[in-house]
């Protein structure tokens, strides 16, 4: 069999076909990869990856590969050596199988050049080095299955001719069949239920589960099975016997083949081996997907020809529905473009925009040119009659496109299982907004309070009863789960404070928006532009320091922040002008911690500082002012006029302050060997395990009106620009109150390798001509050195 092994490689280099089929199998990738325009060139995608190569290689290998096994059975005929061949000491099984692994290794030997590639990108990378080699290993271990795939067809289709073109026409039609036709076929709708079985007879889809480092053993049978099925039937081709005594083993052959395939999806094991494991689900995650009993739908609306970034979210997006559908096959997507039919487009954008799918445009160069390209970044989630919109990008203020890519990424586990959870898990945790203590009214707190309905059961609570009915008050208010006191300017008697206390003595979660100082930015729209901020007396001072933080009087003045738009003119003349505004201060927080991950910057205005003190609790900051801020105490004139003078730079020293602060632990009790101002009927010096989030500033949960009505929290009309005050808030609440543990997928991190651009800018040239010569040097080299091996070979025999 060894020595059929040799023959093959010996005969396919001893003639320049040989070398030709190898130079044009270079020389197209080279040109795919390094010089052509579009999808697959890796200079302009922008990342360090060889994802484009692997795309590309099963289309061209679709013609090396019939190309190199055309010849290895169909010549033998041809020449009558075959006859020749079965009477050695060989059999027939060990003959097929020297011809089909010698066929494989010039494929092999073909591939081997493509390592170079690996070393571009490797330099290329930014910094150098940043590439997954893991990913990459698992990408080629997949190449090499469909290679050797690829392969056996080819050699199959070489035994039933002895003409080597029918051959590989025949090699050609089957490869491209079992690779494209059923994937292709499988877009029928009229085939129903059944399109997903064709789509998992087609090598596409077993080679793209795999093709970004993900080895998963149905997928390693799957394959296996195709090479054992066309070789142990290239044997059975060949056999002497006649017809009706092939058909037995082929049935047998076709039944074994099944019994292996569907015992290998019964239980299977999937190997991650990205560098950052980023296609292996959190236990949460995994949960949450296994609890899908009916079919759950996901339409996914990023199907076209997009700028790179966004192939790259589309990839990544395709690769975290397979891991789901991977899970629980009751999970389904389909990738559709709603732009495609051009004559309705604007009225399909339209319709898009009246349902919320707000498209995006986006800015495309080519060729020099600055093209608009039009996208609908967005996800439908359907489930037994309901449905909910993901969004798929994150549009983060000032952000590259790298890092708009790096951000969206980062968060589409937890979008997804967020969607999830919103289908799955019907509502009922209950969330108190207290009421009564000056809190912010219904129509400033309007916007979040609709998206928190989303997840939960909001209602207003009032602590008016407390005078008359504190324990009556108390069991009412521990129905809820968690409060919401949200920007009160009214101070809290004792008895409410103790209520209060004992809710969460008793685990009740709550998230503090809180002011110590009186100042409105409405109260400077006056003729002199001008108030004075006061001190803000809550009386909770006392029960925050027992719980561990202290919200002190005085202002934060950041140098970066929100600036203040005003309006000059009347009527159609009216202009809006942003002014620097150093009160309202813009966080930007690089935490890993779930709530604040890659969120937008959060707006706040005339925040205060909170201390942390010392005690068993433990205290996570989440959001803090910049390095350049100062502190400003109470009573103070603020005037508006400050916005037309130039901020004295050396005076902010005092780096970052606090905004806000996670508290997770046992509390103590603000009235722990103290005397109670009420009685209740069970009292609780310490607490049960139980979160709070405390906020200096309640601006931040407060929404904008235009004629009445609410709009969008965060959302700067004049400047056009969304602030990420509602993803902080929802990601704080979810996180006080998530019980399965789906909000820490926010903080997986997933690594987005990218090219160094100055890098390639400068030295494109030099690294296509290294691509694409490299290559063919190496094969012309190897050319040289087997001709003078050879030569010198049979010279000695003579």
């Amino acid at each position: 069999m060894f020595a059929l092994i040799r023959k093959e490689i010996n005969t396919f280099f001893s003639s320049a076909v040989g070398y030709l089929v190898i130079a044009i199998f270079l020389i197209l990738n080279g040109l795919f990869l390094w010089v052509f325009k579009g999808q697959f060139n890796i200079l302009d995608s922008g990342f360090a990856d060889l994802s484009p190569f692997f795309q590309v290689a099963p289309w061209i290998l679709l013609l090396l590969v019939p190309a190199v096994t055309m010849r290895s059975i169909a010549e033998e005929k041809k020449q009558g050596t075959l006859e020749l061949l079965l009477t050695k000491p060989i059999k027939r099984w060990q003959m097929v199988l020297g011809k089909y692994l010698g066929s494989l290794s010039l494929i092999c030997i073909a591939l081997v050049p493509s390592i170079l590639y690996v070393i571009t990108i490797y330099q290329l990378g930014n910094p150098i080095g940043n590439l997954d080699i893991g990913g990459t290993l698992g990408s080629y271990i997949v190449l090499l299955l469909l290679v050797a795939s690829y392969t056996s067809i080819g050699i199959f289709s070489s035994s039933i001719t002895n003409n080597q073109i029918v051959a590989f026409l025949i090699a050609l039609l089957i490869c491209f069949t079992f690779y494209y036709g059923f994937s292709s076929l499988a877009n029928y709708e009229t085939l129903g239920d059944t399109a997903y079985f064709f789509e998992q007879l087609g090598m596409q889809w077993h080679y793209e589960r795999m093709s970004q480092g993900v080895i998963d053993t149905r997928d390693i049978i799957y394959f296996l099975s195709i090479i054992v099925f066309f070789v142990v039937l290239t044997s059975i081709v060949l056999h002497k016997s006649t017809k009706k005594q092939k058909i037995k083993p082929l049935v047998i052959l076709l039944a074994l083949t099944t019994i292996v395939s569907v015992l290998a999806g019964t239980g299977y094991t999937r190997f991650d081996l990205t560098q950052d494991k980023r296609f292996t689900l959190s236990q949460a995650t995994e949960n949450l997907v296994l609890e899908a009993a009916a079919p759950v739908v996901i339409d996914v609306l990023l199907e076209g020809d997009f700028p790179s970034e966004f192939r790259r979210l589309q990839a990544e997006t395709k690769q975290i529905l397979e891991e789901f559908n991977a899970i629980n096959s009751n999970i389904k997507y389909i990738f559709t473009n709603p732009l495609a039919q051009e004559e309705l487009r604007a009225q399909t954008i339209s319709e898009l925009q009246r349902f919320g799918l707000t498209p995006m445009e986006v800015s495309v160069q080519e060729s020099g040119k600055t093209e608009i390209e039009t996208v609908v970044p967005w996800a439908i989630m359907s489930y037994q009659n309901q449905s909910v919109k993901i969004p798929l990008i994150k549009n983060t203020i000032g952000a590259t496109s790298e890092e708009r890519v790096y951000n969206s990424v980062q968060q589409l586990e937890y979008t997804f299982a967020d969607g999830l959870t919103k289908l799955l898990h019907p509502k009922k945790q209950k969330i108190a907004v207290l009421k009564g203590n000056g809190q912010l009214p219904d129509v400033n707190i309007a916007d979040f309070i609709k998206i928190l309905q989303d997840y939960y059961f909001v209602g207003a609570f009032t602590l008016d009863s407390v005078a008359g009915n504190p324990q009556k008050t108390l069991e009412e208010l521990q129905k809820f789960d968690m409060i919401i006191n949200a920007k009160p300017n009214v101070a809290f008697s004792e008895k409410e404070k103790y209520v209060l206390d004992q809710f969460i003595m008793n685990g009740g979660k709550s998230l503090w928006l809180l002011e110590s100082t009186s100042m409105e930015i409405d109260s400077l729209m006056n003729p002199e532009g001008a108030s004075v901020a006061l001190m803000q007396d809550l009386r909770l001072g006392d029960a925050l320091f027992s719980y561990g933080v202290r919200v002190n009087p005085v202002i934060v003045n950041d140098l970066y922040s929100a600036p203040l738009v005003l309006a000059s003119g009347e009527g159609n003349n009216t202009q809006f002008t942003p002014y620097p505004w150093f009160y309202g201060s813009l966080t930007k927080s690089t935490s890993n911690h779930p709530i604040v991950k890659n969120i937008e910057s959060v707006k706040f205005e005339f925040s205060n500082q909170i201390d942390t003190l010392k005690n068993d609790i433990k205290k996570t900051v989440l959001l803090s002012s910049s390095d350049k801020s100062k502190l400003e105490g109470v009573p103070k004139e603020m005037r508006l006029d400050v916005i037309r003078k130039k901020p004295d730079i050396e005076s902010y020293i005092e780096g970052p302050q606090t905004l806000a602060v996670l508290l997770e632990g046992n509390f103590k009790s603000a009235y722990k060997s103290r005397i109670k101002p009420t009685a209740l009927k069970a009292n609780k010096d310490n607490s049960l395990d139980t979160k709070m989030i405390v906020i200096a500033d309640g601006d931040v949960i407060k929404n904008s009106t235009r004629k009445g009505q609410p709009i969008p929290l965060g959302f700067d009309p004049y400047m056009n620009l969304n602030y990420g005050n509602k993803e902080f808030l929802l990601n704080a609440v979810n996180y006080l109150l998530d019980d399965t543990g789906i909000i820490e997928v926010r903080s997986k991190e997933i690594k987005i390798p990218f090219l160094h651009v100055e890098k390639v800018v400068a030295n494109k040239t030099y690294w296509q001509v290294i691509n694409i010569a490299v290559p063919l040097l190496i094969l012309a080299a190897f050319g040289f050195l087997f001709v003078m091996l050879r030569k010198r070979k049979y010279s000695k025999a003579v």
